[in-house]
């Protein structure tokens, strides 16, 4: 089980799991977002090469159209 601070609340997981992964159980997968991990952007290029470790920060922030 692993511990994430997703956008300042405490979460919970089974296992390890990719920012991909992540996005998937969150449905956010084919959402337009930017990710912070731990202070550092993660390029969309590597969500599914960056795995996630326990106590890991991440600001997960969706963009919205408007006018």
């Amino acid at each position: 089980m692993i511990q994430l601070i997703i956008n300042g609340q405490l979460q919970h997981f089974d296992a390890t799991l990719s920012v991909a992964q992540l996005l998937e159980s969150m449905t956010l997968k084919n959402k337009r977002i930017a990710i912070e991990r731990n202070g550092q952007i993660v390029p969309r290029s590597e969500f599914g090469e960056q795995t996630l470790v326990n106590g890991d920060q991440l600001e997960i922030v969706i963009a919205v159209g408007g006018g």
